[in-house]
């Protein structure tokens, strides 16, 4: 069966060959990304390997990637069409100065750092820019899929990664300018003047960015409003599908990046209140896509040059695992966050992203040479497959350096220097915002003042509100809980030595409301060591969370999703019966 198989990808005529292509590898995908599933792993790391698998250099059922290398371009496009759809000035300033100032810093030292370690091993200057520029992106799309299904969106170190990551997408663009001016790409038709190849590029993504400006703002929105298109859902569907892969063309057309015009055009869309439905209308189509270019990257693989080289691989993917978290933990602990979220944050974006493969290709056989395209891709996909271990474990390793840096800390620290350690600001991850009153007996602690927190806070606050404290590391929540008049204090629940500055002993109650599940259980952990007769009251945001919350020592836990079922349940019975 398996020697028929390349002669009906081959085909009876050209026409059918990369359909079959096609078919051959979403049938592999869809088998082995199940497969992925039930071994507790992530699909993506089934269509790597069903593409390795299908692909030229092992059992050469597709002869050639660029069977479905078209397709594969496609699929980026929309990715990134609908990353921009998700993206805003609002949304990245409500995210604060992590997403654009510390997705600034990352690119750059990343970038730096990988010129300069380029450099010392002799490559030239093009190679090591185009190096550090495939080296300093992360897999948008791995990450975010991860951390959905890890329930960590919400988390701090979630949060982190996220605005990172959008900075990242936005800085694709100009990479892949970068890139493509010292590889040399479309010299011939500047007529060899990189420069003028920089101008005609930014003249015609200004005209672009003009052009879909105007499509997105006067004709989309006056289109979506024809009656004839509201009782008919499937123009609006073609819409969305021409919209996404007709600026991806347009953009081609234009010798701009495919997938830099497509995601052009989705932060232009996101603005509009329509953003949401085209969203969805190219989801599925996104879906198929997306599929096929990981399992294209797949296809680039070749096991046979990656075992003979096996040392060289696995230590240039160790060396990415290690420097990209290192980097992002300086950065993020500049930003004030703790040693953990630091951690947690960079371990997640270890891994080499999805647009680094097109930067590759841009650069391969003429900025960067073939073995280092070999090694780039297979060290890439390494870090691919680690990625799913580092986003599932980075809150467990993150809060295990933050015991380890808060046991260091108590042993240095001497009784004399506790005044003053606690008053600097910058140097510890505990930081004390003025409290009202003198630690008092039976006091309520609340961790974490986000909506839920204050939501409980102006509960209580009539009748207690001297037995109240509240604990929240974001600044700003502080100064929200300051402003109500209640003690406050700055630093992470999760941290022992924080929780002892808290005087959690005479704590009686100890409200959580965290919506990280791996955070709320690492804070139970360190109440009920320092305080086992308090009432932990734990917020579960998603029902499959409560019992294990409760199994680690919460009093009682309040399972969101079970309440919104009620009110929901309470709001249908009072439109059914008004009268009752």
């Amino acid at each position: 069966m398996l020697q028929l198989l390349p002669h009906l990808a081959a085909g009876t005529g050209g026409d059918w060959s990369g359909l079959v292509g096609i078919l051959l590898l979403l049938t592999a995908a869809l088998v082995l990304g199940t497969v992925a599933e039930r071994l507790k792993q992530n699909a993506i790391l089934g269509y790597l390997v069903a593409g390795t698998l299908i692909g030229p250099n092992v059992l050469g059922l597709i002869h050639s990637r660029s069977e479905v290398e078209i397709i594969a371009e496609i699929g980026v496009a929309l990715l990134l069409f609908t990353v921009g759809l998700e993206i805003s000035i609002k949304r990245l300033l409500r995210m604060g100065p992590i997403a654009l100032l510390g997705g600034l810093l990352q690119v750059t030292i990343t970038m730096a750092a990988v010129f300069g370690l380029s450099m010392g091993m002799g490559l030239d200057i093009k190679a090591a820019v185009c190096l550090g520029a495939i080296l300093a992106l992360s897999s948008t799309a791995c990450v975010i899929r991860l951390l959905a299904d890890n329930s960590a969106i919400d988390a701090v170190y979630g949060r982190n990664a996220v605005g990172i990551l959008l900075f990242q997408d936005i800085a694709v663009m100009p990479l892949v300018l970068t890139v493509t001016i010292l590889s040399g790409a479309g010299d011939e038709a500047a007529g060899g003047n990189p420069l003028w190849m920089l101008l005609r590029s930014l003249l015609y993504a200004g005209l672009m960015v003009l052009g879909f400006w105007v499509l997105m703002n006067y004709v989309v929105p006056r289109l979506l409003n024809i009656r004839q298109w509201a009782k008919n859902r499937e123009l609006p569907v073609l819409m969305a599908v021409v919209l996404a892969v007709g600026s991806a063309v347009i953009a081609h057309k234009l010798g701009i990046s495919a997938a830099m015009g497509a995601f052009i055009a989705g932060i232009l869309l996101a603005e509009s209140p329509f953003a949401t439905q085209v969203r969805a209308d190219v989801g599925a189509l996104r879906t198929v896509l997306v599929t096929l270019f990981f399992a294209s990257i797949g296809m680039l693989a070749e096991p046979v040059w990656a075992a003979q080289n096996a040392l060289l691989v696995l230590g240039a993917a160790t060396f990415i695992l290690i420097l990209k978290p290192a980097i992002i933990w300086f950065i993020a602990r500049r930003f004030g966050f703790t040693h953990g979220q630091s951690l947690a944050t960079g371990l997640c974006l270890a891994q080499v992203g999805e647009f680094s493969f097109v930067l590759a290709e841009v650069a391969r056989g003429t900025a960067i040479s073939e073995d280092i395209f070999r090694l780039v891709v297979a060290s890439t996909i390494v870090t691919l497959f680690a990625t799913p271990f580092l986003v599932r474990y980075a809150p467990t390793l993150g809060n295990r350096l933050q015991a380890w840096m808060d046991q260091r800390k108590r042993k240095c620290k001497s009784p004399d220097s506790d005044a003053t350690d606690q008053a600097q600001e910058g140097d510890s991850d505990s930081q004390d915002m003025p409290e009202s009153k003198a630690p008092v007996a039976n006091k309520i602690l609340i961790i974490g003042f986000g909506p839920a927190g204050q939501c409980v806070a102006e509960t209580l606050i009539g009748k207690h509100r001297e037995k109240i404290l509240i604990l929240d590391q974001n600044q700003r929540n502080a100064a929200s809980a300051s402003r109500m008049g209640l003690a406050v204090q700055v630093g992470s629940g999760a941290s022992p030595e924080t929780l002892e500055h808290a005087h959690i002993e005479l704590a009686n109650v100890v409200v959580i409301t965290i919506p990280d599940p791996h955070t709320v259980r690492q804070i139970i952990h360190a109440c009920r060591s320092l305080n086992p007769n308090a009432k932990l009251i734990v917020r579960s945001r998603y029902h499959v969370y409560r019992w294990e919350l409760m199994l680690t020592g919460a009093t009682e836990v309040i399972d969101e999703e079970e309440q919104v079922g009620h009110r929901l349940a309470v709001a249908a019975r009072r439109q059914l019966e008004p009268d009752e």
